[in-house]
C-alpha cells in the first residue's frame, strides 16, 4: 500500500456497528500507515455521533503518524448528514499533538471548539459551517499562525448559528494578522454585500492573491464597492460564484481584467414585495 503518496479517507456506514475511531485503529495496525501524509475522515457514525472519540484517537496516535500533515475532519455530504447536524467537538488538542500539521479542514460548527491556536507550520485552515459562531471566529482571529497562507471561513446564516457582524471581522481586515496570508475566503455569507463593502477599502486586500466571497448573497451593492477598489484589480483571482448580481453588473465585473468566477447566478425570492436571498449552504 502506497501510504507515502496516498491520502486515505475513512468513514463509517449508517448501519455499521464499528465506530470510526475503531476503524482508524485498524488502519494504524499496518506499519506502513506511519508514512501517510494526510487523512480524510467522513461520517463518524449515526447522525448524532460526535467527532470527540476520533479526536482523542488521533491525539493518542501522534507518535505513530510522524508524517501526517493534513487532516479533514467531517467530509460528510448532505445525503449522510446536514452540515448543521454534524456534531464536532474540541479539536484544539490536534494542533498540539501534530506540530508538523500543515492543512486542517473541518466541516460542521455544532459543538465545535477551536481554541486560540499557536502553530508554526499550519498553512491552511478551513472551517465549513452553515452558521459560524462569533466565538469560533474570535478564536481564529486570536490565533498565532505565522505560516498561514490560506484561510477559509464559511460564515453562513443566522438561523443556523451565524451571530456576528462585519465589525467582528475587522481585526482580520486590518491586515496585521497572519503575515503569510495569500488566500482569504469569507464564504457562504448572508452579509456578503456588507463584507464586500468593508473589504474593498481594507488594508488586507493589498496582500492577497485570491479573494473568495462565493456561496453567499452578494448582489450589485457589494459588487459595486469591489469595482471602486484599485486593490481588487491586482488580485490573481476573484471568486464570486453563487451570487445575486445583475447581468449588467456581471459585465462590469468582467472588465476588471482579472480572473473572476461569477457562475451560478441566483434570483431572489420575492414575497409580499420583499426580496429574499439565500446562502448556498445553511442547514
Amino acid at each position: 500500500m502506497a501510504y507515502a503518496t496516498t491520502v486515505y479517507r475513512l468513514a463509517s456506514e449508517w448501519e455499521s456497528e464499528q465506530p470510526l475511531a475503531e476503524q482508524f485503529d485498524d488502519f494504524l495496525q499496518d506499519p506502513a500507515s506511519a508514512e501517510t501524509p494526510a487523512i480524510i475522515f467522513g461520517l463518524f457514525g449515526e447522525h448524532d455521533s460526535s467527532s470527540e472519540p476520533l479526536v482523542a484517537a488521533l491525539v493518542a496516535a501522534r507518535q505513530r503518524l510522524p508524517k501526517l500533515k493534513g487532516i479533514f475532519l467531517g467530509d460528510i455530504i448532505s445525503e449522510e448528514n446536514e452540515i448543521s447536524w454534524i456534531q464536532q467537538s474540541d479539536v484544539s488538542p490536534l494542533f498540539q499533538a501534530y506540530p508538523a500539521l500543515e492543512h486542517f479542514r473541518v466541516r460542521g460548527g455544532s459543538s465545535l471548539t477551536l481554541g486560540r491556536v499557536r502553530h508554526d507550520k499550519l498553512k491552511s485552515l478551513v472551517i465549513e459551517t452553515g452558521g459560524l459562531g462569533v466565538d469560533i471566529l474570535a478564536d481564529v482571529l486570536a490565533s498565532t499562525l505565522p505560516a498561514l497562507e490560506h484561510l477559509e471561513l464559511w460564515l453562513g446564516d443566522e438561523n443556523y448559528g451565524w451571530d456576528g457582524a462585519v465589525a467582528d471581522l475587522q481585526p482580520l481586515l486590518e491586515g496585521e494578522l497572519f503575515p503569510a496570508l495569500k488566500h482569504l475566503g469569507l464564504r457562504d455569507s448572508e452579509i456578503a454585500d456588507e463584507i464586500a463593502e468593508a473589504i474593498a477599502t481594507a488594508p488586507i486586500l493589498s496582500r492577497l492573491e485570491t479573494l473568495d466571497l462565493s456561496l453567499g448573497t452578494l448582489g450589485d451593492k457589494g459588487a459595486a464597492a469591489l469595482l471602486t477598489s484599485p486593490a481588487i484589480k491586482a488580485l490573481r483571482k476573484l471568486d464570486l460564484h453563487h451570487h445575486y448580481m445583475s447581468a449588467a453588473m456581471m459585465a462590469r465585473i468582467s472588465s476588471l481584467g482579472i480572473q473572476v468566477d461569477f457562475s451560478g447566478q441566483e434570483k431572489p425570492d420575492i414575497y409580499k414585495g420583499e426580496e429574499n436571498r439565500y446562502v448556498a449552504v445553511s442547514e
